[in-house]
């Protein structure tokens, strides 16, 4: 008999005019099982103010957006990071689309509580109401954050409605029977706690009929004290079965599997053939591998047999095919699924035909400035894409950029890559030192300084100079600097002094993008970029040849005067 899992019912109702009126919003995810592993079940309710013209909107993206980004969060991440890190995400985009709304804003109330394994964990901002039955007691477990202002209570410390946010959080051990209550403010003053636990427990076996009694019970009192009643909101979750025991880890599918050992040609491992070995290093392994089953050609990432399971780099190893996957863009290499399960701990690319980029250069020192800026834009596209998902790469050099037969550039190796809130910037800094600083590092790796977006800049940019000159922009590369005042040792050189075809301009941008203080570069990848396009439309502009008659005025005379000449020819012989 298999073990059992987490198992749960649930149960809605809501009181609404029209539905399109409506201000609160609540669901329940119980996903399939390898997700309600590593993830468990979530029932969220949010509600917004009366007098918000994008109540409605506000609430239902609260909700939908919460449970889609939680569940796309790394599998190896626990509970609270992942919620968290959610919340906080979501808060900042409702603020600031909130700034663009002339009347009322994307601000409500949130409560969320996920249920893994044998316990509960609460996330609560703002006003809205969780309460837990258990046998006959019945305790509210989310705290009321409100303020009266000119006699009415408006919800305080609310998604969206600061830059930043103080999440209430709570975990707690479940029971089997247990039944937790999700609703709004609007029912205060009306039912009394007696009354919930008489009304739920009448007919629990029915989670939607108990929800519809208190839904008839809180209007008929509210009516009858002269209450508004207009809007209400319940939602029942009963835990009906618990798991044997509780998992472990999150991501423990893949966490769990052993390091493959060392692979050489003509190896196989899960259906995977060894073609060659691409790269061994003292962290990882790289292979390109057959399919045997489909004839696919594809490139399998490993960690070292050698490195042990506390080791930095192996405990960062998970987060790797998820940046992978959640990056969808031509420039970045795609995530392949394997046709049978995994016994070891690996990943699959796509296999790319092609060359780095550091091979590209040797192979064409007679390159023209524009296709070199070209290459250097998909480039960019590349890390832009990865920066839309909130995510360093950390590591851009010219040996971590292929060129594939077609000429499309494909930024792969994410060994260093991290999410900009994945810890602390030390955490990236001693990740990035394991796998090695290159020249092309921006000052705050060896510096201690924090990091962000325009270190991948500065990264992006060192290589885009090394490609326009062969040569780097500062006499001391930055992966050298032992302390503040080597700074003053990095006197960027023009690039127009090494390739007279840059122009002022792009050599500008270079210089800026290239500063040695973050501070001071371009305040976003797209200021930079735009930057590199305005000189490689002037230079295409200016490699496009004009009409042939006026490129040379004697040339154009010459054939003015033939054909004077050939009219006259044939007006003699016509006589």
């Amino acid at each position: 008999m298999g073990s059992a899992q987490l198992s749960l019912s649930y149960g809605q109702a809501y009181v609404a005019p029209e539905r399109r009126h409506h201000r609160s919003s609540m669901s329940v995810r119980y996903p399939d099982l390898g997700q309600l592993n590593a993830k468990g079940a979530c029932a969220v309710i949010s509600d917004s103010i009366r007098r918000n013209s994008m109540a409605k909107q506000a609430g239902d993206l609260s909700v939908r957006g919460f449970l889609a980004d939680y569940y796309s969060t790394p599998d190896h991440w626990d509970v609270k990071t992942s919620a968290t890190r959610v919340l906080r995400a979501l808060n900042g985009w409702c603020y600031s689309q909130s700034q663009c709304v002339a009347e009322g804003g994307y601000v409500s109330s949130l409560s969320a509580m996920v249920y893994r394994g044998r316990t509960a964990h609460l996330f609560h901002l703002g006003d809205t109401l969780v309460f837990r039955l258990r046998g006959a007691e019945f305790e509210q477990l989310s705290r009321d954050h409100v303020t009266d202002l000119g006699g009415y209570r408006y919800p305080s410390r609310a998604l969206g409605m600061d830059n930043s946010i103080d999440i209430d959080y709570a975990q707690f051990p479940i029971k089997q029977g247990d039944i937790f209550l999700f609703t709004t403010q609007a029912v205060l003053g009306t039912l009394m706690p007696s009354e919930y636990v008489q009304l739920i427990r009448q007919d629990a076996s029915d989670l939607n009929a108990a929800c519809d009694r208190l839904a008839g019970a809180a209007v008929q009192r509210a009516q009858s004290r002269g209450y508004g009643a207009e809007q209400f909101c319940f939602q029942l979750v009963r835990i009906d079965e618990l798991p044997d025991e509780q998992p472990d880890h999150p991501g423990r599918a893949y966490g769990d599997l052993p390091i493959p050992p060392e692979l050489s040609p003509g190896d196989r491992l899960d259906g995977l053939e060894v073609q060659a070995v691409l790269s061994r290093t003292a962290q990882s392994r790289v292979y390109r591998v057959r399919d045997i089953q489909t004839e696919r050609e594809m490139v399998m990432k490993a960690p070292s047999p050698e490195l042990s399971n506390r080791n930095v780099y192996l405990e960062h190893f998970l987060l790797q095919q998820w940046v992978v996957e959640r990056v969808k863009s031509p420039f970045v290499v795609r995530i392949m699924e394997s046709s049978r399960p995994r016994r070891y701990l690996y990943y699959l690319m796509a296999y790319v035909e092609g060359e780095t980029l550091t091979e590209w250069a040797r192979r064409h020192p007679q390159a023209t400035l524009v296709q070199r800026l070209d290459i250097v834009n998909q480039l960019g596209k590349a890390i832009q894409a990865l920066h839309h998902r909130d995510i360093l790469h950390q590591k851009i050099y010219p040996g971590n950029v292929l060129i594939d037969t077609h000429g499309q550039v494909l930024l792969t190796d994410f060994s260093a890559c991290r999410t900009r809130d994945g810890g602390s910037h030390g955490d990236a800094r001693d990740l990035l030192r394991q796998v090695g600083l290159t020249e092309h590092s921006a000052p705050e790796y060896a510096l201690d300084d924090s990091v962000g977006r325009r270190s991948d800049q500065y990264s992006f940019a060192s290589t885009a100079y090394w490609l326009l000159t062969g040569e780097l922009p500062y006499e001391l590369t930055p992966n050298r600097l032992r302390s503040h005042t080597d700074l003053e040792q990095l006197v960027y050189r023009s690039a127009r002094t090494r390739n007279p075809e840059v122009t002022p301009a792009l050599d500008e941008a270079l210089r800026r993008a290239l500063d040695p203080q973050r501070s001071l570069r371009f305040r976003r990848m797209s200021e930079f970029l735009r930057e590199l396009r305005q000189p490689l439309a002037a230079v295409r502009q200016e490699e496009r040849p004009g009409p042939r008659v006026f490129r040379d005025s004697g040339q154009f005379w010459q054939g003015i005067a033939a054909i004077l000449l050939l009219l006259l020819v044939l007006s003699w012989l016509l006589r």
